[in-house]
């Protein structure tokens, strides 16, 4: 099999400060060749460029206010992501979006902070790494306000309707699949649904420690890793009547075009 790309990865979560080069082996020996690790907070943004600064050409980061953190936005966050955004390592902005499943944020904060984003995507001309759940009308409206503006875009773990799918196609998004289609339960729909996304709109994702496949053994805390991309690559390439190696390359030669990363 070519080699995976996971292109959201959180192991700026503490609960990989004990053994990350250990889940970095595990990584690398399940044939991964790199992992784009996710920021969402002050906190986890400086973590994630400080990791992909200590493993150069392996690991890479984003930088971003996550629909939960919200509130936290302020001016002094858009000015550190606005330094942050030279780095050669901070290769998206996000995760942002909106969430109203858990509204842990305002929804007008929300709104507010995710319009703030999209804003600095514009002017930096930074890819951007997306999060929608339970909000698919307003996150619509302000993407579709805003796509003409915006460079590469990618909706991360997706796993929304197929008619939400395709509106996010038909604004040339890309979109991120990670475990949730390996649950034949909760993913039923997603196994259709993946079939209407083009070879070269198609990125696969962990979202580690989040979302452990089903169909993967499963560790003893239940954490999900990078080494279990494989398994999303198994499941899509069944979805998609194609094989594991297709899928594989293609989603590889996207993740290396969609967030210009050097080989």
């Amino acid at each position: 099999m070519p080699g995976l790309i996971d292109i959201g990865a959180n192991l700026a979560h503490d609960s990989f400060d004990a053994d990350l080069p250990q889940v970095l082996q595990r990584a690398w020996d399940a044939g991964l060749e790199g992992v784009v690790v996710t920021g969402s907070s002050r906190e986890s943004t400086l973590k994630a460029l400080a990791l992909a600064q200590r493993y150069p050409g392996q690991l890479w980061a984003t930088a971003g206010l996550h629909p939960h953190h919200a509130s936290e936005w302020t001016p002094e966050f858009a000015l550190l992501i606005r330094e942050l955004a030279s780095e050669a390592a901070l290769v998206a902005l996000g995760e942002c979006g909106l969430d109203y499943f858990r509204d842990f944020s305002p929804r007008v904060q929300q709104r507010e902070a995710f319009i703030a984003q999209l804003q600095l995507a514009a002017e930096l001309r930074k890819p951007l790494f997306l999060h929608q759940r339970d909000a698919h009308e307003d996150f619509l409206a302000i993407l579709r306000k805003w796509r003409p503006r915006l460079g590469a875009v990618v909706v991360h773990c997706f796993t929304d309707t197929r008619e939400a799918l395709n509106d996010y196609l038909a604004l040339d998004c890309h979109i991120g699949i990670t475990g949730w289609i390996c649950d034949e339960r909760r993913g039923a729909h997603l196994i259709e649904a993946v079939r209407d996304i083009p070879d070269d709109r198609l990125l696969i994702e962990t979202d580690a420690p989040y979302l452990l496949p089903r169909t993967a053994a499963k560790s003893a805390s239940r954490r999900n890793e990078p080494c279990y991309l494989p398994w999303v690559v198994k499941a899509l390439a069944a979805a998609r009547g194609q094989s594991e190696d297709s899928i594989a390359r293609i989603s590889r030669d996207n993740a290396h075009r969609f967030f210009e990363l050097e080989r």
